[in-house]
Parts: structure tokens; sequence; C-alpha cells
């Protein structure tokens, strides 16, 4: 059997999607966390944005929300294009009046959940979430598009 990096990152693949799903969901669920409950640092140096003030409570509800769903795989498409418009939003709403790139205007985070969310809302939940193992069960990865590379 002959071994190669395209066949082993090609069978990496399901892993790989999955891990990048949940840390990117992760991640963007404990910005809204600490923005509506002054956990993880708090928003804004250890407070929370005032109840359903506009836009803030609501970015740090969708968030949290949005976050949570990629993470666990769950209406994940949904969540992520929702979650994607939401750092969009922030960006050309906040910080591209400070500066027009995002290295000057402090928006590259927003920048990179925007386009994360989106390649992940493309990609789909993947062969490992919860709306994979609810919509057909256990499925392998070959269920979910992956393209197996020749060894020869």
């Amino acid at each position: 059997m002959n071994f190669s990096p395209a066949h082993a990152l090609g069978a990496a693949r399901p892993l790989a999607q999955t891990v990048f799903r949940v840390v990117t969901g992760f991640l963007f669920a404990c910005h809204g966390a600490s923005s509506l409950f002054g956990v993880l640092g708090g928003a804004h140096g250890g407070g929370t944005v005032p109840l359903l003030q506009w836009p803030g409570w609501w970015a740090a509800a969708i968030e949290l929300v949005g976050g949570s769903l990629v993470a666990l795989g769950l209406f994940t498409r949904t969540a992520a294009v929702v979650s994607s418009g939401s750092m969009a939003y922030a960006y050309f709403s906040v910080h591209q009046a400070n500066a027009l790139l995002p290295i000057d205007n402090g928006g590259e985070p927003a920048v990179l959940f925007c386009f994360t969310f989106l390649l992940i809302a493309c990609l789909g939940p993947g062969a490992y979430a919860v709306e994979t193992v609810l919509r057909r069960g256990v499925s392998s990865p070959a269920d979910e598009g992956v393209v197996s590379v020749p060894t020869s």
C-alpha cells in the first residue's frame, strides 16, 4: 500500500472539519457569553451589554446562540449564515468608520469570523455533527462528500 500525503489529508478531512467547526463555534459563543453575562472578562472590561440594547445585546445573543449551534453541528448552515452576516454588519457599522483596512480599524476578528462562518455554511456540518446523526444515524465520512484519493 502506498502512503501519500494527499491520502492522509483526505482521510483526516472529516475530523479536521469537525474540529474547525467546534473551535470556531466555541470561540464565537464565548464572545456572546462574555457580553451577555460578564464572564470571561465581560463586555468592555468586565460589564455586560444592557438588555435588548441595539445592536450590542442582539449581536451578543447571535454570538452565543449561533456559536453554540455551530459548535454542536445543529442547524449549522443557518446559524453560520446568520453569524457571518452579523460579523459583516459589525465590520461595516462599527469598524470601517475608523479606518478602511481591518488591520487599522480593529476589525480583523469580525472579518475572520465573517468568512469563517461563510466557509462553514458552504461546507455544512460535516460527518460528526448532531444534525448529521439525527438525519441519518452515524454516517461514514464517505457520506459527507469526502473524495478518496487514489493511492497508485
